[in-house]
C-alpha cells in the first residue's frame, strides 16, 4: 500500500470532522495552482482560510504519516438541482440520455444512460436516486417502487402524461441526520412538544437520528413503459464503449440537461466527501472522484466518460469550482445491470 493511500485510510475519519473540511482523497500536490504530479493526500475545504482565523484543531498538517499534504478549495457540494434552461428540456420520444427526467415529486434532473438488466438484459433508464428516487433511504416514504418518471422532469413542464418508466430500484441514500422511525422517539417527540406548548406556543421540538451510515453511490433505474421509448447513444456523446477507471489527471466529459456537453479533469481519486442533499439533509459518500467544474445544477445523473468513451461513473455533485461522480464499478454492482 502506498504512503498517501495509507494516510487517507489512517486519517479521514479525523479530518472528515474539521469544522472546515468537506472530503478527503488521494490527489496531486499543486503550487499556484499548478500540478506538479507528486501524489499527495488532498484536503477539500470549503474556504482556504489563514491558520490564525482557524482552531489549532482544524488547522491540516502539512504531511501525516509519510504522505503531504494539499489543501483545495472548492465550496459547499451540494446535489445538483435544476435552474432554468432553454434546452434538453423538451418532451422527446424516443428520449436520449442527456436530456431532463424525475421522478414526478422532484424538479428535474438528467437521463444518464441505458443500461441492461443484467437479469433477463431488459433495457433500464440510470440516472441518480435524488433524480429517480426523491433522495429516499427506502423506508421514509419518499418514493417507493413503482413511482412514475417523467420525461421532461416537472420543472421543465412535464405532468403524469409524459411518464417514460416507473421506478425499478434505487441505491438507499444514508444521511447524517434522519427523521426517527422508532415508536418510542416518536412517542417522545410528541410528548415533549405538549409541554413545550404550555410555555411557548409558537415552539416545537423536532427529534433527528444520528445515522453516520457512508455511501458509495447517488443512483437508480426506472423500467419504461416502451423500450422504443429509448436511445441508446448519449446527446453529443454516442453510445459508450464498456466502462473504464479513471486517475488524477484524467480528462473527462459528461452530456446534461443543463449545460450540455462539457470536458473535466480528475483532480481527486477515492474521495470521501460530504455532500448537501436538498431538504433530506447532509450525506457522506465514500470512493468518489473529484474532477474540475463542469457541471451545474440539473445536470445530475449525467454520465461520466472517458477520453475512449467509456463510461467512468455516474456525476451526482458538484460546487462553483468542481464536480462529483461515483465509479460506474459501484454503480453496476449495487444496480445488477450492465453498460
Amino acid at each position: 500500500m502506498d504512503a498517501v493511500l495509507r494516510a487517507l485510510m489512517i486519517s479521514a475519519p479525523r479530518l472528515m470532522g474539521m469544522s472546515n473540511v468537506v472530503g478527503v482523497g488521494k490527489g496531486h500536490k499543486h503550487v499556484h495552482g499548478e500540478s506538479t504530479g507528486k501524489p499527495t493526500l488532498t484536503v477539500l475545504v470549503r474556504k482556504k482560510l489563514p491558520k490564525d482565523e482557524l482552531l489549532a484543531k482544524d488547522v491540516v498538517p502539512q504531511n501525516i504519516e509519510d504522505a503531504d499534504t494539499d489543501v483545495i478549495e472548492v465550496g459547499d457540494v451540494v446535489a445538483l438541482g435544476p435552474v432554468p434552461s432553454v434546452s434538453r428540456t423538451a418532451k422527446c420520444r424516443p428520449a436520449m440520455p442527456g436530456v431532463s427526467i424525475g421522478h414526478y415529486k422532484i424538479t428535474a434532473g438528467t437521463f444518464g444512460a441505458v443500461v441492461f438488466d443484467r437479469n433477463g438484459g431488459t433495457p433500464l433508464i440510470l440516472s441518480n436516486n435524488h433524480v429517480l428516487a426523491n433522495c429516499s433511504n427506502g423506508r421514509d416514504g419518499r418514493s417507493r417502487v413503482g413511482d412514475h418518471i417523467w420525461q421532461p422532469g416537472k420543472y421543465d413542464g412535464g405532468t403524469d402524461r409524459d411518464t417514460i418508466a416507473t421506478l425499478l430500484r434505487f441505491v438507499p441514500v444514508s444521511l447524517e441526520m434522519a427523521a426517527p422511525e422508532c415508536r418510542v422517539a416518536t412517542a417522545a417527540e410528541q410528548s415533549l412538544n405538549r409541554v413545550i406548548k404550555w410555555f411557548r406556543r409558537s415552539y416545537g421540538l423536532k427529534l433527528y437520528k444520528i445515522s453516520g451510515g457512508v455511501n458509495l453511490i447517488d443512483a437508480a433505474v426506472a423500467k419504461p413503459l416502451n423500450d422504443k421509448d429509448l436511445e441508446r447513444a448519449i446527446l453529443g456523446v454516442g453510445v459508450p464503449n464498456g466502462t473504464a477507471e479513471v486517475a488524477v489527471g484524467d480528462k473527462v466529459t459528461k452530456s446534461g440537461r443543463t449545460s450540455g456537453l462539457n470536458t473535466g479533469n480528475v483532480k481527486v481519486v477515492q474521495a470521501t466527501i460530504k455532500i448537501g442533499m436538498g431538504d433530506a439533509g447532509d450525506a457522506v459518500f465514500s470512493d468518489q472522484v473529484v474532477v474540475t467544474h463542469m457541471a451545474e445544477p440539473g445536470d445530475s445523473g449525467s454520465l461520466v466518460v472517458s477520453e475512449r468513451n467509456q463510461a467512468a461513473g455516474l456525476l451526482s455533485a458538484g460546487s462553483d469550482t468542481v464536480s462529483v461522480f461515483g465509479r460506474i464499478k459501484n454503480v453496476c454492482d449495487a444496480l445488477a445491470v450492465r453498460i
